[in-house]
């Protein structure tokens, strides 16, 4: 039975829940608010930060004999305390699991029932010192910080099962190749009597387990595994198809002869994923990982439609990318399963992100079993993070000038001991290599010599100032999971922009994540652009040649020690300027086009030229071919042309390139001409399939006498 729709809500004092009858039952004053959804969605909560009570009442038919009745709310944002008819049946924390009571003895009793849910979302007091796990929802610079994400935001279930349910179900893959598989099972069965059990298992139609076991009144758990002969492979697009099957357990009694008591179906893939030093392996073959950073598709995440969690997955493909990080949150199940049949790949981060308090340890090893259990069974998963950028820092939109003070305290939290680095990571990181020995675990993001967050280009130095960087520490290069620049969306209707050049800049600061100060410091100042027009388009300019750019760099650095990187960030949920190259409404900025580019699976790359150069400099640059074809690249021209006014030099090779590699396939060597302006290198790859072209632009200026 579905219970969502549309409840009676108030704002409520903490810890006061009035039962039928009560004080404060009447609800004819009271407000509506949208289950799923978010309260703040609703014009009497707009700017409410509760807690709130909410109600619904239902009719519900009296439990047949021998059958149990479970009350499941998928995701409540984010604490709780819940009852049924007056009576309390518990308190919850964590927004993106399931919190389940049994209801059989309240639903004997009548067959009108009223369910009442005090929920609360406190504001973050002490943003360094956080105690809500939100993630990036009470805590980013890509969201509006004022707002509060409370609600109950997943479906609310009735759901019948006989004596015996099945409580959890985790399902993982620690080994697979063509010739044989391994599914690890784990189950909490809730047994109303102690009974021996019947626990069938299906894989598709490929094979059926089946076995006997003990179980006890309450809780037990119970571990097995299936093998499966000469599977079918799950692979990453770029690899292969995304072979997907239903894995069906079902228990019952042994003594009874009825329908199963319970039983669950998760569709899963069969797979194998490796990782060493950031270098991943999906069954055995080798893949660099071209990726993103995606924030919440929606900021009202419980709002977004299916059509458009699957569009950001589609989005993401199309672009060229093999992998998804999901940005210190865990999304909606659709985004997994819209990963798992287009074969995009998962970096999960937990819901963590800068500095929590140390009362919440506990609590984050709980929700990162919760995790495991919610999202292991899911092919496309490849990768565990518990923590990003682990630092106790208050990073406050539109207060840009207190940036420099924010990275310094940064450079300090990577270097020196911490609770939240050394302490709380490192429990993450534990408990989610337990819970899941099937993939890789990084206890954290943005701390080298792991991954780095290398924002050349933006809050330092130039956007070339990546290559000396990495040439001066190639480790740097292991995994890049950010890097890019902020530019204008062409849906610019919230910057108000007939008042163009006197926007309010505070408030796009704080609450459209706009970096004034940033722009300015590189070379993009608004008072410097005659229309708003002209300086979105110079922005955009800006980041498209900065994203398509680094990503070269990078992919020329292709397992010498690169494994990958993920650009930061795919697309915004709400209307905004940030380092997205697609705007909320999915209108793609320059960035997605040469993201796309960057990402094709066979590029040309030269080292980067000077901006400039002067008559009689010596020009020297090496050209590469970085391909990702699974196959050799044979009989293939290379042809390079540098060209000014009134000139030109041209040079041409030829030769075979090696399956998923990047190669040097020559240098261009020229002495600058006596010539002024502009001076172009074009590159060009073609053979049998295959085509690609690059240019890069510098300028030839004269030094007076």
């Amino acid at each position: 039975m579905d219970l969502g729709g549309r409840w009676s809500a108030i704002e409520a004092a903490p810890g006061v829940r009035p039962g039928p009858g009560a004080a404060g039952a009447d609800e004819r004053t009271w407000d509506e608010v949208s289950v799923p959804g978010h309260w703040r969605s609703s014009p009497a909560f707009a700017t409410s930060d509760g807690p709130l009570l909410l109600r619904r009442r239902f009719e519900a038919p009296l439990p047949a004999a021998g059958r149990r009745w479970w009350l499941t709310f998928d995701g409540l944002f984010y604490n709780s305390q819940v009852s049924l008819d007056g009576l309390p049946l518990g308190t919850t924390e964590g927004y993106f699991f399931p919190h389940t009571f049994e209801v059989t003895g309240p639903l004997g009793r009548r067959r009108e029932h009223l369910l009442e849910v005090e929920l609360a979302c406190a504001p973050e007091r002490d943003r360094r010192a956080k105690r809500n796990l939100t993630g990036v929802f009470q805590h980013w610079d890509c969201l509006d910080p004022d707002w509060n994400p409370g609600g109950i935001w997943r479906p609310v279930r009735l759901v019948e099962t006989g004596p015996v349910r099945i409580a959890r179900l985790r399902v993982l893959c620690p080994r697979a190749t063509d010739e044989a598989a391994v599914l690890g099972l784990r189950s909490a069965l809730d047994a109303q009597h102690a009974c021996t059990v019947e626990v069938r298992t299906r894989v598709g139609d490929l094979v059926e387990h089946v076995q006997e076991h003990r179980v006890g009144r309450g809780g037990s758990l119970l571990e097995w595994q299936v093998t499966v002969d000469r599977p079918p492979l799950w692979w990453p697009h770029a690899l292969g198809p995304q072979e997907l099957a239903d894995v069906e357990v079902e228990v019952r009694p042994k003594a009874s002869s009825e329908l199963p008591s319970d039983r669950r179906v998760i569709r899963t893939g069969i797979r194998q994923v490796r990782m060493r030093r950031w270098i991943t392996w999906v069954n055995g073959e080798r893949i660099f990982l071209k990726g993103t950073n995606q924030g919440p598709t929606r900021m009202a995440l419980g709002e977004a439609s299916p059509e458009e969690l699957e569009s950001d997955v589609i989005l993401a493909k199309q672009a060229g990318l093999d992998l998804l990080r999901l940005h210190a949150h865990v999304g909606r199940p659709e985004t997994y399963e819209a990963a798992d049949r287009h074969g995009l790949l998962v970096w999960q981060d937990l819901p963590l992100q800068w500095g929590y308090d140390g009362s919440v340890g506990k609590e984050a090893v709980r929700q990162a079993r919760e995790a495991v259990d919610l999202l292991g069974h899911h092919p496309s998963l490849l990768l565990w993070c518990g923590h990003n950028e682990p630092i106790a820092v208050e990073v406050e939109p539109g207060a840009q000038s207190d940036m420099a003070a924010v990275a310094r305290k940064t450079v300090t939290g990577m270097v020196l001991p911490s609770w939240n680095k050394d302490v709380l990571d490192r429990s993450l990181r534990r408990a989610l290599e337990k819970a899941d020995p099937s993939r890789p675990v990084t206890a954290h993001s943005g701390i080298p010599p792991a991954d780095s967050h290398l924002y050349f280009g933006w809050y330092h130095g130039r956007d070339a100032d990546l290559t000396k960087a990495l040439a001066a520490w190639p480790r740097l290069a292991t995994f890049v999971s950010e890097f890019g620049a902020q530019a204008v969306p062409d849906s610019d209707g919230f910057l108000d922009p007939d008042r163009w050049p006197h926007l309010d800049w505070d408030h796009l600061g704080r609450h459209h994540a706009l970096q004034k100060l940033f722009f300015e410091r590189n070379g993009l100042a608004p008072a410097a652009f005659a229309t708003l027009a002209q300086w979105r388009e110079a922005t955009q300019r800006y980041q498209a040649e900065l994203v398509r750019r680094q990503i070269e760099e990078l992919r020329r650095r292709k397992y010498r020690p690169a494994g990958g990187f993920a650009q930061f960030c795919f697309a915004d949920g709400h209307p905004a300027v940030t380092w997205s190259v697609l705007d909320h409404e999915r209108r793609p900025k320059l960035g997605y086009a040469a993201l796309q580019a960057a990402c094709a699976d066979v590029i040309v790359v030269a080292d980067r030229p000077q901006p400039t150069y002067c008559p009689g400099d010596a020009v020297s640059l090496d050209v590469h071919v970085v391909s990702d074809r699974r196959c050799a690249l044979e009989e293939v021209t290379v042809t390079a042309r540098l060209a000014w006014q009134g000139g030109q030099h041209r040079l041409g090779w030829a030769g075979h390139v090696p399956p998923d590699a990047c190669v040097r396939v020559g240098t261009v060597q020229v002495v600058v001409p006596p010539a002024h302006g502009p001076l172009w290198l074009d590159l060009e790859l073609a053979g049998d399939g295959v085509r690609a072209t690059n240019r890069y632009e510098s300028s030839i200026v004269l030094v007076s006498g």
